[in-house]
């Protein structure tokens, strides 16, 4: 009995200290909540370089190239609502793509310039003479596409970097007046 007694003794002291030691059950705070929220907007950019390209002339010739090829970047960050990202370079006119700053009006159409990009859609040289189709940017007959990517789950978030080879064709103009030739090529990328 005695041995009981001290267990039982033993027992409670045990409890006693367990409860004024912290041993006891946890005590839980109520749950606040905060909401996150990250935006990563979607963008589309390119730059070009050089800015201007020059070209020494020969009457006559099929091939007067570029001293320089323009070295396009894109970038892209888009949504799941893309389908397809197309790079386009057009001039604002067909007819008059480049004009002379000499006396006498005389212009170098879109069809006597060719472009080609190794890494993209005219690997040949190609005129700028496209139709605008389907949203496409630029000016109908003035215009050529340079790539046209279609976007997956994969390659929504993109840099790349591009050559642009530029060339006159003036074949057909055999008679077109020494002067000084200046136009402007627009470069610009759609996402659709």
């Amino acid at each position: 009995m005695k041995n009981v007694s001290r267990i039982l003794a033993i027992a409670i002291g045990v409890a006693v200290f367990a409860s004024t030691s912290g041993f006891c059950a946890a005590l839980n705070s109520n749950a606040s909540t905060v909401t996150l929220t990250a935006t990563l907007p979607e963008s589309l950019t390119i730059a070009a370089t050089p800015s201007a390209v020059t070209f020494s002339l020969v009457a006559g010739s099929a091939t007067n190239n570029g001293n320089a090829p323009v070295v396009i970047t894109t970038n892209w960050v888009l949504n799941g609502s893309r389908a397809t990202v197309t790079l386009t370079g057009w001039f604002s006119s067909a007819a008059q793509a480049l004009a002379g700053t000499g006396g006498s009006p005389a212009y170098i159409p879109t069809s006597e310039i060719l472009g080609q990009v190794t890494t993209g859609s005219p690997t040949t040289m190609t005129a700028f003479t496209q139709a605008t189709t389907g949203g496409a940017l630029g000016v109908t007959g003035a215009s050529l596409v340079l790539f046209q990517v279609p976007i997956t789950g994969t390659n929504r978030n993109v840099s790349r970097t591009d050559n642009l080879n530029l060339q006159i064709n003036l074949a057909s103009q055999t008679q077109l007046p020494a002067d000084v030739y200046t136009g402007t090529l627009n470069i610009q990328a759609q996402a659709l």
